[in-house]
């Protein structure tokens, strides 16, 4: 297998006009990626979005860099041989990754008997492996639009779709489901909402070293809103009154009022009044700090985060 080095870098600028910037690795921009990312934030995509699509490129680039062939003259050989090493190359490793040992086996490990969450593997995810398939076709379809790139986009659909959508042998009774999937995209299993059993929410929440985390927690649960969305939230986002908190969505960027649960505002109240006069006050003000000069990880929020993870709302009254 070929060895691709951790050459070029995509590089936050600070500039909402360019907020990511994909660079060879001379330190020149790569302007086809560029001009790419311009498109997606025309079309309103978030910065968090152009930085994900851009990793994906960044990946790709790295192995056109490696091979020694340009991006605008690639075929599907080169395609065919990228997907095939998200199959089996591992991850890079990074920082304090190198320091532990990592099984051998390209699956990921058994499942947490609590969570369903399966430990990460060494290799690639099949869903990054999808994810990447897709940014990459989507980006060689505007270069071709373009007549800045190939003639044919080197990601092709699958063959067994072109020129129709999947699911062509639906029951007609049913609503139709126009669906493409690209022909180097891994099949990936239907997610199943994970949860854990209330007593061991209830052990994990006594054991929340804050009032504020506990209130984040509260919130977190009751609303199902994203951790990103509840941290950003100001002094003034809170309504006690109509029991509503109003985040910013992470997609389209738009406020929303959320209900929360009762306890969830109880919890708020105790952290208010445990930093009263020691932090900022005003509507603008964040609303979540950290008193000591170390910030307090939010690590469990985070890490909890996953896709239909919501569940039933957990005891988290004050006497907890």
């Amino acid at each position: 297998m070929i060895a691709v080095p951790p050459a070029g870098a995509l590089r936050a600028t600070g500039d909402p006009w360019e907020p990511w910037r994909l660079v060879d690795p001379a330190g020149e921009v790569v302007e086809p990626v560029a001009e790419y990312l311009k498109d997606l934030q025309a079309a309103g995509r978030a910065a968090a979005t152009q930085r994900s699509y851009g990793m994906d490129l960044l990946r790709w680039f790295r192995f056109l860099w490696a091979i020694e062939v340009a991006w605008d003259q690639v075929t599907r050989a080169e395609a065919r041989d990228f997907a095939r090493r998200l199959q089996l190359a591992d991850k890079p490793a990074r920082g304090q990754r190198r320091a532990k040992p990592v099984s051998r086996t390209r699956t990921a490990g058994a499942p947490n008997p609590v969570t369903g969450k399966p430990s990460p593997g060494p290799g690639y995810a099949p869903a990054t492996a999808a994810h990447c398939e897709t940014v990459l076709r989507h980006f060689y379809d505007f270069h071709v639009d373009a007549g800045t790139g190939p003639i044919i986009n080197p990601f092709p659909l699958d063959r067994g779709r072109r020129g129709r959508g999947a699911n062509a042998h639906r029951n007609p009774m049913e609503p139709r489901c126009i669906q493409r999937s690209g022909q180097f995209r891994p099949r990936l299993q239907q997610r199943l909402p994970r949860s854990i059993p209330d007593e061991k929410f209830n052990e994990l929440f006594v054991q929340l070293p804050s009032l504020r985390d506990r209130a984040l927690v509260a919130f977190w649960i009751s609303t199902g809103a994203r951790a990103s969305e509840l941290l950003g939230a100001r002094q003034a986002d809170a309504d006690p009154g109509q029991q509503l908190i109003t985040v910013i969505r992470k997609g389209t960027r738009a406020m929303q009022q959320l209900p929360a649960s009762p306890d969830a505002f109880v919890w708020l109240r105790l952290y208010q009044a445990r930093t009263h006069g020691l932090v900022p006050a005003g509507r603008d003000e964040p609303s979540w700090r950290t008193l000591r000069g170390t910030a307090t990880s939010t690590r469990r929020l985070r890490q909890t985060e996953g896709p239909s993870c919501r569940h039933g709302r957990p005891k988290t009254s004050p006497s907890c």
